[in-house]
């Protein structure tokens, strides 16, 4: 079981490695854009401190960028915040906080997903997958990252196969 939960936690963070283009900008500037708002800044800069990238690792200030990411409504800051409380990454551990924001980040994805949107599908079958702000359900889970597959989104493609469904 332990062994699973840093599974998610891992495929968390490295689907948001690799879902946009970080570490583009130098930290000061990073923090420069993250200070005036910016959620996408506000995310990379969080990532930097939680893997310790450019800055002294500090998963409590990782959190602090996340949480400001996700008040703004940003799905990923969200799911973020809410493997941080699960796994008590920068915080203490509280169960019912991080469904809180699972919640609020499956509810983004959905609606994006419902759009169109590859990654956003891809995200919600995380969810469905993982039970992270939905109940636990393989079948839709396979429904969002078969639609995520069908546009191309590699990381459904490959979660696909590695579930043993073709598309």
């Amino acid at each position: 079981m332990k062994f699973r939960n840093v599974a998610i936690v891992v495929g968390l963070f490295v689907s948001v490695l690799f879902s946009q283009p970080l570490f583009a900008m130098s930290v000061a500037d990073l923090r420069s854009a993250a200070e005036s708002g910016d959620t996408d800044a506000q995310i990379e800069l969080g990532l930097c401190y939680q893997c310790g990238d450019g800055v002294t690792k500090d998963k409590a200030e990782s959190v602090k960028w996340y949480r400001k990411a996700a008040e703004q409504g940003n799905a990923k800051a969200q799911a973020l915040l809410g493997a941080s409380y699960a796994f008590g990454e920068g915080v203490e551990k509280d169960p019912v906080e991080a469904n809180k924001w699972f919640s609020k980040a499956a509810e983004q994805f959905r609606k994006a997903a419902e759009q169109g949107n590859a990654y956003a599908q891809f995200r919600l079958g995380n969810c469905y997958y993982n039970g992270q702000g939905v109940e636990k359900d393989k079948d839709e889970a396979v429904k969002w990252y078969r639609k995520a597959a069908e546009q191309g989104e590699k990381n459904a493609k490959n979660r696909l196969k590695d579930l043993g469904v073709t598309l």
